[in-house]
């Protein structure tokens, strides 16, 4: 299997780069963040790579870090959730940003990407939900998930109803209960959220 390639780009498609790597070009398929950091045509690039095998194809799909082939790997091991779809919702949706949507059990987050409707985004978040913390994902693993409270369930609550989106008010609460302990008042809650929010 091919674990990582590293050679020169050659071509870069809409969700797809060549890579030539000793006169060798690799075919391989990438989220369009990965295309957007790929360099120029000629320079050099390594990518992370994760083999698919089938009867009647080898496809190889490329990343340009562990965050983003490690939830690959995790979200494929969803049900009706294949590499293709997998690369959509990586597209809309960096690693952090995808651990908050599923903590919050944001479904319509990770209904951007193309492919992904609600029925499909709230497999995602249900299956991946207990998973997400055993990612080493930064500050967005560390959610009130682990101690969420009815003060933090409200927090997030009253801001969805000021307009926010469930996974930016997720965040704000998470770290406004992270930096008030988890004693903290809901109003409390409330102010700080709207701090984080307004930075």
């Amino acid at each position: 299997m091919i674990a990582m390639l590293a050679g020169v780009v050659d071509q870069v498609t809409a969700d797809a780069l060549v890579l030539d790597v000793n006169g060798v070009g690799y075919l391989v398929y990438c989220s369009s963040r990965t295309l957007a950091r790929a360099p120029k045509r000629g320079e050099r690039l390594k990518l992370l790579v994760e083999t698919h095998v089938r009867e009647d194809h080898i496809h190889l799909f490329g990343f340009a870090d562990e965050a983003e082939r490690s939830w690959f790997r995790l979200l494929t091991t969803v049900q009706g959730v294949g590499a293709r779809l997998a690369l959509a919702v990586l597209s809309v949706l960096a690693p952090d940003a995808l651990a908050t949507a599923i903590l919050a059990q944001d479904r319509a987050a990770l209904a951007r990407a193309e492919g992904v409707g609600s029925k499909l985004a709230q497999r995602i978040a249900n299956e991946l939900k207990d998973k997400v913390g055993a990612m080493a994902l930064g500050p967005a693993a560390a959610t009130p998930a682990a101690g969420e409270t009815a003060a933090t369930t409200d927090a997030v609550s009253a801001h969805v109803t000021l307009g926010y989106q469930r996974s930016d008010a997720y965040g704000a609460v998470a770290a406004a209960a992270r930096r008030l302990g988890p004693q903290a008042a809901l109003d409390a809650l409330i102010r700080a959220g709207l701090r984080e929010l307004g930075r």
